[in-house]
């Protein structure tokens, strides 16, 4: 570790420089295909926190939540009550697998959930559309992945963001994705005792 203070502003010097050569070189500008996928806590947080990004910019943006079901959640309840004008939010799915029990009706939701998802993709003006744990959706099969990466490849605008959020991303999902992030699981509460709370996980 460098302490004198001169040979710091000359390393930091000389970082900078690179790193605005590297900059210089990154021109491009795409709607990205994104996954958030891993055991870890954090993959709708942080897909959410790019959903108020594109809020504060003023991007028109929309939520299709594919398997959480009614309970009432942070996230929507602020979208809803404030920036509706921004972002449409549609919570799809009626809860986890192991609360509906019921894998023809969990078929159906998922279904109409993508369905929803494609029309707000295709909408003009649209910036990102966050497609929530649609990958339990695809791991479970109740959609078909091949299909759902086929129609992002041919269909999604050039302009539009889609993140997909989820545990379990398939193979294909994330060969097709631009920007892909797994969430390690190295400690969680819930294995303390500890349930899931307001403000933390909705």
């Amino acid at each position: 570790m460098i302490t004198d203070p001169d040979r710091h502003a000359e390393k930091m010097a000389k970082k900078k420089a690179s790193r605005d050569k590297i900059m210089a070189t990154k021109t491009g500008e795409k709607g990205l295909l994104i996954v958030h996928t891993g055991k870890g806590k954090g993959k709708s947080s942080a897909a959410f926190g790019m959903i108020f990004r594109c809020i504060a910019h003023g991007m028109p943006c929309a939520v299709v939540q594919f398997i959480k079901g009614g309970m009432e959640t942070g996230e929507r309840a602020l979208i809803n009550a404030h920036f509706s004008d921004l972002c449409e939010f549609h919570t799809m799915g009626e809860g986890f697998t192991w609360e509906t029990q019921d894998r023809t009706r969990d078929i159906e939701m998922a279904a109409a959930a993508w369905e929803k998802a494609k029309e707000l993709i295709l909408r003009p003006g649209m910036r990102m559309v966050l497609l929530d744990e649609i990958n339990i959706a695809l791991r479970y099969d109740y959609l078909d992945v091949a299909e759902v990466v086929d129609w992002l490849a041919a269909h999604k605008p050039g302009t539009v963001h889609v993140v997909l959020t989820g545990r379990n991303a398939k193979e294909p999902l994330i060969e097709a994705a631009d920007l892909v992030t797994e969430m390690e699981l190295i400690r969680h509460p819930f294995r303390a005792g500890i349930k899931a709370q307001a403000g933390v996980e909705y």
